[in-house]
Parts: structure tokens; C-alpha cells; sequence
């Protein structure tokens, strides 16, 4: 489950998170907040406030703008929450607003935005900075990788997709570096949508569970809650739920039958083009750590048994290989709440989860880890 604040709005060490205000704060709090500034060379057009809730975006009001520019709105609010300025279509400001007062100064021309006041905003905003930068990042990457499409450069697609994972790694370091000087701000959640449940889990789960005790109320934070404890069986170091499916021949084989060995779950299949040109990566570092304890299990997502069956003497997979050939429906794609491949979970010898989507150089380096 993704919710749209979760995406739009695009952690761990529990001791980064100290309360930002004292009970007296709180106590002092009203329930009301004022949205102020000036908008310096305005086009035409109306200023917009929307609220996020959990499934939606909903505008709240339009605010008046004087013949200077300058607007002030009264806000009431329980809980804190995300809120969204709408500058007559032209630009898009968020804000984290609770218990206290937010000025946001814009000029059109310059393309200056400064936000005081309001702490959760201002660090909002260093959220939606890291934001854009990855995105200017990844749209350069997105730029070469369509180039080597065109050339069926096949050494420059796999050399960007491996940058593309890199790129990934570094901003969510980018994004738990700047929640851990939050100091327990709900701001924090702006950066969740920027981590991956998958890899991130106990971080993330460790924020929440920190901020869950100081906004107790707010709607977003119990959300997070319960998407987190559907995916906590799949968490790192929990076991490893059983497969037991029918290898090529028919017959039954369980993922529990390679226990004592490190294995890679690999979710793939003979139609998925970035699971094929992975395939060659997988194989070399099978047959080069094999011997050392280190087993493959393959898991296909495929519809027929011919099409699979292919892919596995074209590739020369000769690790164990399953399949209920149902496709996205398929049992062991519940179970391990697949939605996309290629998908990988490596296990320990004790059959627990060690590690998630690894792949690549990233599968390279963990086997390196283990072995070397």
C-alpha cells in the first residue's frame, strides 16, 4: 500500500528525536494558526491552500492577495498536518504546520522562496530541496539511459542502471541525514515517501514508533503504522516464509531444503527483460561463490512452462527453479508482497532475511561481505 501523501510529499536512530517544544508550548497553543506573506511579481491567477489527507489532496480555500502582494489567512487545525500553497498555478510551496505562526515570501521574477515562523516548514523545505535535486539527478540518468536504448548499448544501459541504484542509495543517506537533525519535528515524515519499506524497515519503523509517542493523534503517523506492520514479516532478520513450489520437472521443492547456505530469492521471469539482462551478473556470481555456500532459488512469475523453460537454457540458470506459472498471482508473489521484478531477498543460513533487491554491483559487493 502507497498513499498519495506518502508519494506527493516526497529513519534509524531513535536518539536524534528530542522534543522540538516544551509541554508549555503545547499548553499555550490555541489551535490557531496564521499563513502570511508577499508574493513579489505576480502573474494573474488565484492563491490556492489544499490539505493532504491520507487518500487525497483537498483545497481548503482561496486567499486574497492585496495590490502589494501581501496575504494573511487564519488557519484552524487539532493535529498537525501538510498543507500546500498553490502560487496561481506558477508554484508549489508545502508546508508542515502545527502550533505555530508560517510567513512564506515568493518573488516569480527571482524565483526566491523564503519560509519563517513556522520550524516544521522551514525543515519541510530542506525535504523538497533534496527532492528536486534527485530529481534533476535522476532525469539526467533517465537522458543517457534512453540514449543507450537507442544504441543497444547494452555495456552503457547496465553501467547507468547501476548509477540509477547508487543515485537511490545516496539520497535516501541524504534524506536520514537530514530527518536526524529534525529534533523529533513531524516534518520527518515528509522524507518517508523517499525510503524504500523494503530496504529501510527498521529505520523507518524506529521513527515512527518515536514520533507515534509524541503526535499520538495525527492521522498520517497511525497510516504509516499499519502499512509498516503488514510488512513487518518481511522485514530484515525476521524468517524467511516458506516456498513450495514445482521446479520444471513437477516436482515440489521447498526454499527451506537450502538451508545452512546464504540464498538468493530471485523473482524473475523469461518475459521481464531487466530480470534476462540481470540473469548474466547472477550467473557469474554463482559460479564464483557456490562452492563457498552461496545458493540461488529462482522464482518465476512466468505464464507458460515453455517461455520459462527457455529463458532457463538460454540463460544457463542452473540453480533450483520454480514456478506456479501464474504469473503476478502466483503464491510465493503474495507471500513476499511482489508487485514488481526483478525482486530479490537474500537469506541467511539460519533462514532469515538478511537483505532485499540486491542486484548488480549492490549484489556484487554483499557476496564480497560474506565471503571475502
Amino acid at each position: 500500500m502507497r498513499h498519495l501523501i506518502q508519494a506527493i510529499l516526497s529513519i534509524g536512530i531513535v536518539a536524534f528525536f528530542v522534543s522540538a517544544c516544551s509541554e508549555q508550548d503545547k499548553q499555550d497553543f490555541d489551535g490557531k494558526v496564521t499563513i502570511s506573506g508577499q508574493l513579489k511579481n505576480a502573474p494573474e491567477g488565484q492563491l490556492l491552500l489544499s490539505v493532504y489527507n491520507i487518500d487525497r489532496v483537498s483545497v481548503l480555500d482561496t486567499l486574497k492577495v492585496n495590490e502589494s502582494g501581501r496575504f494573511s489567512y487564519e488557519l484552524s487545525l487539532e493535529n498537525p498536518n501538510f498543507y500546500e500553497l498553490d502560487l496561481f498555478g506558477e508554484k508549489t510551496v508545502r508546508l508542515a504546520l502545527y502550533d505555530q505562526d508560517a510567513a512564506v515570501n515568493y518573488d516569480f521574477q527571482t524565483d526566491d522562496l523564503e519560509i519563517s515562523g513556522s520550524k516544521d516548514s522551514q525543515l519541510m523545505l530542506k525535504i523538497d530541496e533534496l527532492t528536486a535535486q534527485y530529481q534533476e539527478e535522476g532525469n539526467a540518468l533517465n537522458s543517457e539511459f534512453y540514449e543507450a536504448m537507442a544504441d543497444k548499448d547494452q555495456d552503457k544501459i547496465q553501467a547507468i542502471q547501476e548509477q540509477a541504484m547508487e543515485l537511490e542509495l545516496n539520497h535516501a543517506e541524504r534524506v536520514k541525514e537530514a530527518i536526524a537533525q529534525m529534533e523529533g519535528s513531524f516534518a520527518a515524515l515528509a522524507g518517508l515517501g523517499m525510503l524504500n519499506p523494503r530496504t529501510d524497515f527498521n529505520y523507518m519503523d524506529s521513527v515512527i514508533v518515536e514520533l507515534g509517542s509524541k503526535y499520538p493523534d495525527m492521522q498520517l503517523i497511525n497510516s504509516w503504522k499499519q502499512e509498516l506492520d503488514e510488512l513487518r514479516a518481511l522485514s530484515i532478520g525476521q524468517p524467511a516464509p516458506e516456498i513450495s513450489l514445482p521446479n520444471p520437472d513437477g516436482e515440489t521443492v521447498n526454499l527451506s531444503d537450502l538451508r545452512g547456505k546464504y540464498v538468493l530469492v530471485d523473482f524473475w521471469a523469461g518475459w521481464c527483460k531487466p530480470c534476462r539482462d540481470e540473469n548474466p551478473n547472477v550467473v557469474r556470481l554463482y559460479n564464483k561463490y557456490k562452492d563457498d555456500g552461496f545458493e540461488v532459488f529462482g522464482v518465476s512469475l512466468d505464464r507458460t512452462r515453455e517461455m520459462w523453460v527457455n529463458a532457463i537454457e538460454e540463460d544457463g540458470l542452473e540453480w533450483t527453479q520454480v514456478s506456479d506459472l501464474k504469473y503476478f498471482n502466483s503464491e510465493a508473489a503474495a507471500t513476499y508482497q511482489i508487485n514488481a521484478i526483478p525482486a530479490t531477498y537474500m537469506i541467511d543460513p539460519e533462514g532469515k532475511i538478511l537483505a532485499k533487491d540486491l542486484r548488480g554491483r549492490s549484489l556484487e559487493r554483499k557476496l564480497e561481505e560474506l565471503f571475502e
